[in-house]
């Protein structure tokens, strides 16, 4: 079996996804000519700066564009780029270094039977994102949270269960645009609305809104209620049931 490499890895990566090596370009800023060289087997050891930046558009591990594991696109992907391989993965699997681990957020009643509850990060409960499609949506790694949705409030929208993505870079009352899904800290209970800015405060709106009126808060009263903005949601999704 012949030796794989950066060249013949990428070309079956371009055949694949249908798209050419200008196009490549455009997307990752990897300079024409060196995309090239790297596809005519000139460069044969690309620099991480290069190969990091193909890897992350194509969603693989460097490893896997350098050849170093024994992973070939099948044929029948070849001659249907719009399929895609699907990586399983459990909660003991090494994090590619195309991706990351998000931790989930949860609601925790601080003491039995008090009706006191907080917010705290899960110790168990993770989910991976390309690192290319977090970056693509304005989020920073390190900001990124989960969150699961609970109750029908957000119906028909968002079930029981749903999870969403949380960026919690953007948090404050400043950035706030009007309709836009936000998980907040209400008083300790985890919650997703929809948040509008009024003239004087800020109201959380549920999709189901027959079953769940809106709440208006004034500004001085957010301190009482304990109302903070934990982030704003940018990606969601959940099971069909």
């Amino acid at each position: 079996m012949s030796k794989r490499t950066v060249s013949t890895v990428l070309k079956e990566l371009l055949a694949r996804h249908g798209i050419s090596a200008m196009a490549l370009h455009r997307s990752t800023g990897v300079p024409q000519p060196t995309l090239s060289r790297i596809l005519s087997g000139k460069i044969a050891d690309p620099s991480d700066r290069h190969i990091s930046k193909i890897a992350e558009y194509f969603h693989i591990s460097t490893d896997r564009l350098r050849g170093r594991d024994d992973v070939r696109v099948p044929e029948i992907e070849l001659r249907h780029p719009e399929l895609h391989d699907i990586c399983l993965w459990d909660d003991d699997t090494p994090v590619a270094d195309d991706e990351v681990s998000i931790a989930f957020l949860r609601q925790v009643e601080l003491a039995a039977g008090s009706g006191r509850f907080a917010i705290e990060e899960s110790e168990r409960a993770r989910l991976r994102f390309g690192k290319r499609s977090l970056r693509h949506n304005g989020v920073e790694f390190d900001q990124a949270k989960c969150v699961t949705v609970r109750g029908d409030s957000m119906l028909p929208v968002l079930r029981d269960g749903a999870t969403v993505g949380v960026n919690a870079g953007k948090r404050t009352l400043e950035e706030v645009i009007d309709g836009d899904l936000y998980a907040v800290n209400h008083n300790g209970q985890l919650r997703v609305k929809q948040l509008y800015r009024l003239a004087g405060g800020i109201r959380l709106r549920s999709f189901n809104r027959d079953e769940f009126p809106d709440e208006d808060y004034a500004y001085n009263d957010l301190e009482d209620e304990q109302l903070v903005i934990l982030g704003h949601v940018f990606w969601w999704g959940m099971y069909a049931r």
